[in-house]
């Protein structure tokens, strides 16, 4: 045996490495930027619930991570036959729907609020029992903060939305929403705070899971990687044979 690293090349366990590979640390990337993204999301909601809400239709046209979890004032009053129900929704391990109902702002024009989480039978048999908003006659005033999603929902084919009231969701598509309502509506849903009119079981999370666990299943990833690396390299060189030699270890006239 020579004191030099030699390679074997078997194609198929190189394809299957070069393959998996970039996988696994691209996945590691993907996590580590899904902590950064969720840590400035985090900060951005904190930095917004310490400031007043403001009147929603005295807020001009802002980017989007402007607005995002922005503390907001609304005047006006529902109209509960135009509701709609997001389905899968999972609070203390029992399934549910969050309850959207349009309404008709004071100073026209209508929003989409988000009035919380209701339970729900999972398999669809039984209709969801959504208690009523106040009248229209009361007329409501009620605080929130807007809701950005960070990025398009993954939906496994285009949905479209069923007949009858109220209507059920599997992701919120403003637009879609606002061709069902036949009007024009605020391009962002509102989150209801708890207590306000309309209220149901409010608990909104703003990150599902935190920056410290996305960072935990960067290492994973990275160290599943690192450990494909040395399975090829000690399964495709002779690296294994020439660390177990000892410094007197002296080459066979046949080596």
């Amino acid at each position: 045996m020579s004191g030099r690293l030699e390679f074997d090349f078997e194609w198929r366990i190189t394809l299957f490495t070069l393959v998996l590979l970039p996988l696994l640390i691209s996945l590691g990337f993907w996590q580590m930027h899904r902590a950064g993204e969720k840590t400035l999301l985090a900060a951005a909601f904190e930095r917004r619930q310490t400031q007043a809400p403001q009147p929603l239709d005295e807020i001009g046209k802002q980017p989007a991570e402007q607005l995002a979890y922005l503390p907001v004032l609304l005047h006006g009053h529902y109209l509960p036959q135009q509701t709609f129900l997001l389905e899968n929704r999972v609070q203390d391990g029992k399934y549910g729907n969050e309850v959207l109902t349009v309404l008709a702002l004071d100073s026209g024009g209508l929003a989409l609020v988000d009035r919380g989480w209701v339970p729900a039978d999972p398999a669809r048999q039984k209709p969801t029992e959504v208690p009523e908003p106040p009248s229209a006659d009361a007329g409501s005033t009620l605080t929130g903060s807007l809701y950005v999603a960070p990025g398009k929902p993954f939906l496994l084919a285009d949905t479209a939305l069923e007949h009858g009231w109220p209507k059920r969701l599997q992701a919120i598509e403003m637009d879609k929403i606002a061709a069902v309502v036949g009007a024009a509506l605020y391009p962002y849903p509102v989150r209801i705070d708890a207590g306000q009119p309309g209220a149901l079981q409010v608990n909104w999370e703003v990150i599902n899971i935190s920056p410290a666990k996305h960072r935990a299943y960067a290492v994973q990833w990275f160290s599943m990687a690192a450990a494909l690396f040395l399975v090829y390299l000690l399964r495709s060189t002779n690296l294994w044979q020439l660390m177990r030699r000892t410094p007197g270890d002296k080459e066979s006239p046949h080596e």
